[in-house]
């Protein structure tokens, strides 16, 4: 199986409301292909130093410092509490972690600090690249 061979699905981009959290952006990574990866990359590398919240696959949602990204999407946190510590107790000991990007389901984002419009564009410039 190829795993380098650009995937069908688009990455998702919405805006949603959270039960802890005020107005925040959700993104919703599908398999990236390597033009998505350098999209999202460029983007994450802007938000480093804010709050974030990631969901994983498994359905633990991490919230803390967005420290780094690379160009894999993998991400790495400080200072982070789980949103349900009843279920993961053994997560409440952990201060600092590193996500593999492709357990991510979504980054939840203060819809403050992004600028949807700015992102909107290098998105739809992106697609404008890939037909050409």
């Amino acid at each position: 199986m190829n795993m380098t061979a650009p995937s069908q699905r688009p990455a998702v981009l919405s805006s949603s409301f959270t039960r802890n959290f005020p107005r925040r952006l959700r993104l919703r990574l599908r398999d990236p292909g390597p033009s998505h990866a350098r999209l999202f990359y460029s983007f994450f590398k802007s938000l480093v130093g804010k709050d974030v919240v990631v969901e994983l696959k498994n359905d633990l949602s991490i919230c803390g410092t967005l420290h780094s990204v690379d160009q894999y999407l993998n991400i790495k946190l400080t200072d982070i509490s789980v949103t349900d510590p009843e279920k993961y107790p053994h997560m409440l000991s952990v201060k600092n972690c590193f996500i593999r990007g492709s357990v991510v389901r979504y980054v939840q984002l203060p819809a403050d600090e992004v600028d949807t419009q700015l992102l909107q564009d290098a998105a739809r410039k992106e697609a404008l690249q890939q037909k050409q």
